[in-house]
């Protein structure tokens, strides 16, 4: 029954809190279940919870012993009760009931099919004693049963706490049909039994679902604090507000900034755009995500801190751009001293990547250093550094549930930074970067950013016609929401 309710908060990327070595109170994802994507989770809730419903075997065995006149006492029982089919013709949910903060789900008109074992026997002690009994089977048809369902969602120190304040079930019709031996005799005997299989059916479900919500919320509270990207980053997913209940949808936001894995650490304090992020009456799709573009310089900075943006180039499409020869008549000094010497560019980021959101693309500008290094014999050499500044635009976009991306150069500009060759001028050299840049740089770079990271959807669930929106400083994803099961 745990998983009947995940929907609800997988959907929004719920997760517990975690201490942050600096916290951050603003909230840098927030997130909206419509209308749409509220009457979606309801529908795969119910079916997950059919599933759970069906086998279920009522503990209960049921005896009862009747008096007949002249014929004396019938003992009969019935045994093995279990549901094997539910069918639920209509649903409602109510968000935030009575302004209380409760989520109210009501499935009505309800069937069930059951199945059981009875048996009958009786004993005359009289002048002629004797023994009758007599066992079968029965279906049992359930009709007109409701169930309702009330939920408390509450905001509790960085994490949500669900609790079942009701549930409740009401079957209004039971009908139940013998088979076997002379079950037909039996029938009104076994009637009798209608009644208080009616009271097992409506106590086992409504306990069976108040069990599940128990132990979602126990769940709850062992989900990882931090959802890990990869070796280095991971993602926190700490609530940072109480959920915003507005009409028939329903808001949250989470701190989602990148922190240094296992370390926790924010390493500079992000500012929160304060405009609006998810809209709900424009919203047509069933989930909307936006993303400060804090997000992604925390990603930045992260991976900065790691060392981790370094580049070894050794090899390019074109190879003979790595060999001293190819620059022999834009750097002759170089060739001169090195001939023919095979070489590897040494590329470090001098500072993160800062990325800005407009409102028709992104741009961002990378400060970077190249050292040209010669490979001579066993030998590496680094014979100068330039600093290369790239302008490039790109886009987001949506494979699967990772959000990748994809950039373009804009402009660039070179300056020496050191030489041990002597000076030479940047524009001899600017067609041959720009070059390297397009059929190396910018691809090598583009085939990390399609991978993306992973955004934090539970297993079963899938991000459907997913739309991009870009707004100041945020990215907005409209997107409905697929569930597999798997």
């Amino acid at each position: 029954m745990a998983t009947i309710i995940h929907f609800i908060l997988i959907a929004l990327f719920i997760f517990p809190t975690h201490t942050l070595s600096q916290s951050n109170d603003d909230g840098f994802v927030s997130l909206l279940l419509s209308e749409k994507g509220v009457n979606f989770a309801k529908d795969v809730l119910i079916e997950q919870a059919i599933s759970s419903l069906a086998p279920l075997q009522l503990p209960q065995v049921f005896k009862k012993s009747v008096r007949i006149p002249i014929i004396g006492n019938i003992n009969m029982g019935a045994s093995n009760v279990t549901i094997y089919q539910v069918n639920v013709s209509s649903s409602s949910i109510t968000l935030n009931n009575n302004n209380t903060g409760e989520i109210s789900i009501v499935a009505s008109g309800a069937t069930a099919n059951l199945s059981m074992n009875w048996s009958y026997s009786y004993h005359s002690w009289g002048f002629f004693p004797f023994e009758i009994t007599d066992q079968g089977v029965a279906s049992i048809q359930v009709e007109g049963m409701d169930v309702k369902l009330n939920i408390g969602l509450e905001y509790d120190g960085g994490t949500l706490k669900l609790s079942p304040l009701k549930c409740g079930c009401l079957v209004k019709d039971i009908a139940i049909i013998l088979d076997g031996g002379l079950s037909w005799l039996y029938q009104g005997f076994i009637n009798a039994f209608g009644g208080q299989i009616r009271s097992a059916v409506e106590s086992t479900i409504s306990d069976k679902i108040r069990e599940g919500i128990l132990k979602l919320d126990s769940l709850l509270q062992t989900l990882p604090k931090e959802v890990p990207v990869d070796d280095i980053a991971s993602l926190n997913v700490t609530l940072v507000n109480k959920p915003l209940f507005e009409g028939s949808s329903i808001g949250l936001e989470i701190n989602g900034l990148f922190t240094a894995k296992e370390s926790g650490v924010v390493s500079k304090y992000y500012h929160k755009n304060l405009e609006s992020s998810v809209n709900s009456p424009s919203l047509q799709k069933m989930l909307g995500i936006s993303l400060d573009q804090a997000v992604f310089n925390s990603a930045s900075d992260v991976y900065f801190k790691a060392d981790s943006l370094r580049w070894i180039v050794e090899k390019v499409p074109d190879q003979s751009y790595l060999n001293t020869n190819r620059w022999r008549y834009i750097v002759p000094q170089l060739y001169k001293k090195y001939p023919n010497d095979n070489m590897r560019l040494n590329i470090s980021f001098s500072t993160p990547p800062f990325l800005k959101i407009h409102s028709d693309e992104i741009d961002v500008t990378i400060y970077s250093d190249m050292i040209i290094e010669v490979l001579n014999d066993d030998e590496i050499i680094p014979v100068a550094c330039i600093s290369v500044i790239v302008k490039a635009s790109g886009y987001a976009k949506i494979t699967e549930n990772n959000l990748g991306g994809h950039i373009d150069m804009e402009d660039f500009d070179l300056s020496l930074k050191w030489s041990k060759i002597g000076n030479f001028h940047m524009h001899l050299i600017e067609s041959l970067m720009r070059t390297f840049i397009k059929t190396a740089a910018l691809p090598y770079a583009n085939s990390r950013l399609t991978k993306g990271f992973p955004l934090p959807i539970f297993r079963g669930f899938t991000l459907q016609n997913a739309d991009l929106i870009y707004r100041r400083s945020k990215i907005m994803i409209s997107t409905d929401v697929g569930f597999t099961g798997s």
